[in-house]
């Protein structure tokens, strides 16, 4: 019997859900650019950077599932549905997305789905965004003296709901608070933390297109950030760190290597 359901698992089809990290293709795992090498169909998100998706074979097919803040051309379920479809013709089907699958990244929905229609999935970690893009700049997230801990929060809630957070459990100045998609409610998300006593000359680092070639990067504070972020006009992914852990680039880091420049000025790579 044991035998049995070996060899049915065997012959169940794997769908992988991969994380492609914040940016730089040499931050993925070994086992996430073998699985890329092997795979038949590569389904994306809009924010993979395009030199990770330079390592799918030409044979392959690659599929953009991406959304946008009030644009999803692709609905989650159709993505399920897809990945499932694909799974169920035999293909090799990794589920490619940026930074990490669990974090912020639908997988586990995915993962139900997946478990639903009768499917076996193997997730590989990434490196997710708090900790690549921050590491990048010389930012610790934890720091003895300026932060003993570190939460991170997405920006952007379902269905572009009202953010819903515990907004004075959130004003800790010996938290770090790491906010994700979060560009276009950075003004409602400083002047809550702000009404809930945190310190209005708080730092916080904003970092655009972290870790790669296209990186720009700017420190600003609470009270001042909505307007520095609006006349930055950054494009692509963009994310806040938000604590004293900041002040670090006066002492190890590398933010004056991409400090921001004009909007029109070419990038920087650190």
């Amino acid at each position: 019997m044991k035998l049995q359901e070996e060899v049915v698992r065997a012959e169940t089809p794997v769908v992988h859900l991969v994380g492609a990290g914040p940016g730089d293709p040499e931050l993925l795992t070994i086992k996430a650019r073998r699985l890329l090498g092997e795979a038949d169909v590569v389904v994306y998100d809009r924010l993979v950077a395009p030199e990770v998706l330079e390592m799918v074979p030409p044979g392959a097919m690659l599929i953009s599932v991406g959304k946008q803040p009030k644009d999803h051309p692709v609905p989650q379920p159709e993505i399920n549905e897809l990945m499932i479809r694909l799974a169920l013709a035999g293909r090799r089907v990794v589920r490619l997305k940026g930074g990490d699958p669990f974090i912020f990244g639908r997988g586990s929905e995915e993962a139900e789905a997946l478990v639903a229609a009768g499917l076996r999935f193997e997730v590989v970690p990434g490196v997710t965004a708090a900790s690549g893009c921050a590491s990048a700049l010389g930012i610790p997230l934890t720091h003895r003296g300026l932060a003993s801990g570190v939460r991170f929060l997405t920006g952007h809630c379902r269905a572009d709901a009202e953010l819903d957070f515990d907004w004075q459990g959130l004003a800790d100045p010996d938290t770090t608070l790491v906010v994700y998609m979060g560009l276009a409610n950075i003004p409602r998300i400083s002047e809550q933390l702000i009404e809930q006593g945190l310190d209005p000359t708080t730092p916080i680092a904003v970092i655009n297109n972290g870790t790669t070639v296209r990186q720009r990067a700017l420190r600003s504070t609470l009270e001042t950030v909505a307007q520095e972020v609006e006349r930055a006009s950054f494009r692509g992914p963009v994310l806040f760190v938000i604590g004293r852990v900041v002040e670090m680039v006066e002492r190890i880091g590398r933010l004056d290597d991409c400090t921001l420049e004009p909007a029109d000025a070419p990038a920087r790579a650190i």
